[in-house]
């Protein structure tokens, strides 16, 4: 059978994070005492689509409480959109979680389904699930065809 022309646009699975980061995460994880049950679901780059301009990933947040954050802070020199998705099936808008986010030093606390526009060169984490009531959909998008980071601080 003939490949498809344009079946490699379509992507139905993650990118594997380096063995590396996993390590790293793993750490921070037991660090914040993280008791998170989260599924990496898509992501969608250059090497996974070639000729994509820009990067997105999406991840399920089934439960859980992170006493900090695995995430440090850090900075992109490109554009970032984070959201959060709530599934309280009688409120489309409520979150059904609480989030703790950090943007450019200020603390911020979600409990509404979201977008965050996060400008290139602005600092942001840590990101604290406080507490995760219903499942949450997670997704970043940033304006470049591969992640990356510009600078992070260390532990």
């Amino acid at each position: 059978m003939a490949e498809s022309k344009y079946g490699r646009l379509i992507v139905t699975d993650t990118k594997p994070l380096p063995v590396e980061l996993t390590g790293k995460m793993q750490e921070r994880l037991k660090k914040v005492k993280s008791t998170m049950k989260s599924t990496r679901l898509l992501w969608l780059d250059d090497e996974m689509v070639k000729g994509s301009s820009f990067y997105i990933e999406y991840v399920w947040h089934w439960s859980g409480t992170t006493q900090g954050s695995p995430e440090m802070v850090h900075v992109h020199d490109f554009d970032e959109i984070v959201g959060f998705i709530g599934t309280v099936p009688d409120d489309p808008h409520a979150l059904g979680a609480e989030i703790e986010i950090w943007l450019g030093g200020e603390k911020h606390i979600l409990t509404k389904s979201c977008l965050i526009f996060i400008p290139a060169g602005l600092t942001h984490a840590p990101i604290v699930f406080r507490r995760i009531d219903t499942p949450i959909l997670g997704f970043t998008i940033g304006k470049t065809s591969m992640y990356g980071r510009a600078s992070e601080e260390k532990d």
